[in-house]
């Protein structure tokens, strides 16, 4: 038996898969880190500024002002005693000498030098004051005051008919911290107040108010009025609610209602009207003009 030999035919075996690379991008390891680092300080400060930032919207600056009461009593005072002794004088040298020594009271020493020769001992005249008016006292500064007043003075010469004067001057003086006074510029020309040019405007019933509501109301004030005067507090109270108008227990005598106004605002009727009495005691006429609101309940009432 013949035995051949064959060549062994090489089995192929499946190759193995090659392995394929893969690359990553965009996470560079430095660069990931400075964004997280950017990130979390963002964060951070916008945290920061949530709790510090100021709300423009909600912030209100308020000015707080406060109210000083000045106690013009001494200063007031001082002035007059001041007004009186200054403008007083008579021309006798032991009397001028007694003018000298009050001023002393009330001057600095360097207003005293100037006033020396203010009135000399050969000064033909005396005089008195007879009115003092205190215009004004105004805070210079902390401790300073400015006061403005009028002086009216009987001047006599030689004994014979005397001549009045008026006069208005301005002083400044100093307020130490024990409420000691003294006065440090001298008695200035000065001008005083004046009558006012204001005119208030006129009111006029605006026919809001009917005839018949109209004579209800002028029949009220005159009854009103006329016991008005005499008039207890218990009896105020039928006509006047609380204390709008305070008793006066006066002798006057109602004579009429001048040129009463009336408006109907709501349910209640406005008056101006001005009330005529007649003083009983010094026979004159007495005008008072009231400004009143009435309301009707069962009867009228004054309520303002």
């Amino acid at each position: 038996m013949r035995l051949s030999f064959g060549k062994k035919e090489k089995q192929e075996t499946p190759s193995k898969s090659k392995k394929v690379k893969v690359k990553t991008v965009g996470k560079r390891k430095k660069t990931v880190l400075v964004l997280w680092v950017l990130l979390i300080s963002s964060l951070a400060f916008g945290i920061y500024k949530n709790f510090t930032a100021i709300d423009q919207h909600t912030t209100h600056e308020v000015e707080k002002v406060e109210t000083t009461i000045i106690d013009i009593n001494a200063i007031e005072s001082f002035t007059r005693n001041f007004v009186q002794d200054y403008y007083t004088w008579d021309n006798e040298t032991e009397a001028l000498e007694e003018r000298t020594e009050k001023l002393k009271g009330y001057l600095t020493e360097e207003l005293q030098a100037l006033n020396v020769d203010s009135v000399r001992d050969d000064i033909p005249t005396s005089a008195s004051v007879q009115e003092i008016n205190i215009w004004s006292v105004t805070e210079e500064t902390v401790d300073t005051y400015e006061v403005v007043y009028s002086v009216e003075q009987k001047i006599t010469e030689d004994d014979e008919d005397y001549t009045l004067t008026h006069s208005t001057y301005r002083i400044i003086l100093h307020q130490d911290e024990q409420e000691n006074l003294v006065i440090i510029q001298n008695p200035t020309l000065w001008n005083q107040p004046e009558k006012s040019n204001f005119k208030p405007e006129q009111v006029e019933s605006n026919g809001t108010v009917d005839g018949t509501i109209e004579q209800e109301v002028t029949e009220f004030l005159e009854t009103f009025f006329s016991s008005y005067p005499m008039a207890t507090t218990q009896e105020l109270a039928y006509y006047v609610d609380g204390d709008i108008l305070p008793p006066i227990e006066q002798d006057y005598t109602f004579s009429e209602l001048v040129n009463p106004v009336y408006q109907e605002q709501g349910n209640q009727i406005k008056v101006w009207v001005t009330v005529m009495y007649l003083d009983e005691t010094s026979k004159a006429t007495q005008l008072s003009q009231y400004e009143l609101t009435l309301e009707k309940d069962i009867n009228w009432m004054i309520v303002k």
